[in-house]
């Protein structure tokens, strides 16, 4: 078993934490929110002073971090202080370009590192049945694979440097169209006179097949685990949502692609933020997307 230190251990970053510690690991964490902090130690996590002591003695080092900047500005406080051959894996979700930045600061030092953003939000983190996209070499992949098969139930190597930040990215800017595809039908069969169920019970088994319709179906009754059953409380919220589609369309810019529908879904979500709604389950659109009706 690995002596591993978490840094993040926020509603994704403390359950998989936690999964490490039932896997047997040694676990030390620090997060910034005492509350955050407080839920991880319950959980068998030891808790340290700081992110330097956090790492003092890890054979691994796991970030799980809101943005690109957070994750470049802990590597670089910590990598200097880590042991020899020491791993980095970076869970967080980050643009493509800092997840690069990340991996050199990793290069500098001899050090191993993977980036390896998670889908399967809360409920797969603490499940652990996340599913982990991750970019590196292919030694540090296979160092890092035993230790994410601990959080996740699939993980899958997509290439080099930044590969897995771009797997996350266009695999999310798919489910933000999707959503907002699959609510726009549910908002227009209501209006035709359609039950839900007649819909769900056509589209779940005909061409209009999709993930956002079988497992994260936008209304009530269908899909009975959906987050539509709870009022929608995320979940993955909108607010999250938002933030990767604005990397996609990040990427889409400095690649010179072309992503019409992306920054479309962008802008939905953007005004969905904007109504107060950041915190709502991603699926919640809906409300947003009936609300365009004249």
């Amino acid at each position: 078993m690995a002596n591993i230190a978490f840094i993040g251990l926020g509603n994704m970053g403390g359950p998989m934490a936690a999964n490490l510690v039932k896997a047997g690991h040694k676990v030390t964490g620090f997060d910034l929110v005492q509350a955050s902090k407080d839920a991880a130690k319950a959980d068998g996590v030891g808790i340290a002073a700081s992110a330097l002591d956090a790492v003092k003695g890890a054979d691994v080092v796991v970030t799980m971090l809101p943005a690109g900047k957070h994750v470049l500005s802990v590597w670089k406080e910590i990598i200097p202080s880590v042991g020899k051959n020491t791993l980095m894996i970076d869970c967080s979700t980050i643009d493509v370009e800092s997840a690069r930045f990340a991996h050199g600061h990793a290069l500098e030092h001899n050090l191993p590192s993977i980036d390896a953003p998670v889908s399967g939000g809360t409920g797969g983190a603490k499940g652990a049945t996340l599913t982990f996209m991750c970019g590196g070499s292919d030694a540090a992949f296979a160092a890092a694979r035993p230790i994410l098969e601990n959080m996740g139930k699939k993980v899958v190597h997509c290439g080099e440097a930044g590969a897995g930040q771009a797997a996350k990215i266009c695999n999310n800017m798919i489910l933000g169209i999707s959503m907002i595809g699959v609510s726009e039908a549910f908002a227009l069969g209501e209006k035709l006179g359609l039950s839900h169920q007649a819909l769900f019970d056509v589209a779940s088994t005909s061409s209009g097949q999709c993930w956002s319709l079988t497992s994260y179906c936008p209304v009530p009754g269908p899909v009975p685990a959906s987050p539509a059953n709870n009022d929608y409380k995320p979940g993955f919220a909108a607010a999250l949502m938002l933030k990767d589609l604005r990397l996609s369309q990040e990427a889409a810019k400095a690649a010179g692609a072309a992503t019409p529908l992306g920054a479309h879904a962008e802008s939905i979500y953007d005004a969905f933020e904007k109504a107060g709604h950041g915190g709502v389950d991603f699926s919640g659109i809906i409300k947003h997307v009936r609300g365009l009706a004249k």
